[in-house]
């Protein structure tokens, strides 16, 4: 006999298959009209590129190819890079930025919700949750060079606020008869904190963890506008100065569909880690 969760399980799963149709006819309504509104030139190439041209361009910029039409000189991608390599070399920033944001942002946000810690620092983490990468970069471009190391605390500035007040709010919403039950039985301070307010928060963690990763993806241009070759914002960046939409089209679909990859990850991540969420 099939206990509720299995029977909910498989309800879940009947209604993701019914749904695939629907984006698979949604996404080629879409793609149909890009390319009946590039077809009959409604807009300039310049501003909307076809599919088609964006298609070539994602396939230069991962093979090898002549230089010009003209020329018999032999490139590698794009920049010297492939198209993945470029990828790839934001994503390493991005686990740096967001890896280092985690180990301090958790303990901090620990502290500030359990000590006056959290009265003291609190605005000053809403004041820098609340600035757009933008208004540091310079500073930052300033205090550490050109390099990977301002990107990477650029990534760190935009990823860390969300984790730690994600932290802060788990804490604080724990009940507090719960922590007073196990310490009633003999626990310490630390088993509670361990054994109850943890496990209780790490949901709200991994959410704060999967909008930081959401937000520094989406700073990764920011971060690399400067000297950001290998990565896929700075080559997004470049290919708009040198007037070359369908590589700047390209590069977006990439970071779009990384993106939703890095977020479907973590939600299967979340399901692992935190299988009681939403059942206590």
């Amino acid at each position: 006999m099939a206990t509720p969760s299995t029977v909910r399980a498989q309800a879940a799963r009947r209604q993701h298959r019914r749904r695939i149709p629907l984006h698979v006819g949604t996404l080629l309504a879409l793609l149909f009209v890009w390319w009946l509104v590039t077809r009959l030139e409604l807009v300039r190439p310049l501003i909307l590129p076809p599919p088609g041209d964006v298609w070539d361009a994602f396939v230069r910029a991962n093979t090898d190819h002549p230089l010009s039409s003209t020329s018999d000189r032999i490139v590698r991608g794009e920049q010297n890079y492939y198209l993945w390599e470029h990828l790839l070399a934001s994503l390493q920033r991005i686990v740096v930025g967001v890896g280092a944001a985690i180990a301090f942002g958790i303990p901090l946000g620990l502290l500030m919700a359990t000590t006056w810690l959290g009265t003291v620092l609190e605005p000053y983490l809403s004041f820098v949750r609340s600035l757009p990468p933008l208004a540091y970069i310079g500073l930052l471009i300033v205090w550490f060079g050109i390099g990977d190391t301002s990107k990477i605390w650029l990534l760190f500035l935009a990823a860390f606020p969300p984790i730690t007040m994600a932290t802060i709010g788990g804490i604080r919403g724990v009940r507090e008869d719960m922590v007073n039950a196990v310490l009633s039985l003999g626990a310490s301070r630390r088993q509670a904190l361990t054994s109850v307010m943890l496990p209780a928060t790490l949901p709200e963690i991994l959410t704060g963890i999967r909008v930081a990763v959401g937000f520094a993806w989406t700073t990764v241009v920011a971060a690399e506008i400067a000297n950001g070759i290998p990565g896929i914002g700075g080559l997004a960046y470049l290919a708009g100065q040198k007037l070359r939409p369908e590589l700047v089209l390209a590069c977006i679909l990439v970071i779009g569909l990384a993106a939703i990859a890095l977020d479907l990850g973590l939600k299967y991540l979340e399901k692992a880690l935190v299988p009681w969420r939403g059942k206590a």
